[in-house]
């Protein structure tokens, strides 16, 4: 079984993957600048943590994607079947 991934700017499509997935919206610490998100991320179960990562909100997290032109590739499942939680922020 091949994997597939998907591409999308659409805000509502993001955020349902990402909370089907238990993730939270995120910036790297330290990469903010005038009270903006800085580099986004997304925080999943088992992943970098809050030491690196500081949660935002979905609404600051959109600002920044559509600011920075930003799309959404993700993976929904692994080349063998189970689910995945690739995803990469990519250019528009």
């Amino acid at each position: 079984m091949a994997s597939e991934s998907h591409t999308t700017t659409d805000h509502d499509e993001i955020r349902r993957w990402v909370e089907e997935h238990d993730g939270k919206p995120a910036s790297v610490r330290g990469t903010e600048e005038s009270g903006a998100a800085g580099v986004l991320r997304i925080d999943f179960p088992g992943g970098a943590g809050e030491d690196r990562l500081e949660h935002i909100s979905w609404e600051d997290w959109f600002a920044k994607f559509d600011e920075e032109e930003l799309a959404f590739l993700y993976q929904q499942q692994k080349a063998d079947g189970s689910d995945s939680t690739f995803f990469k922020l990519v250019s528009r």
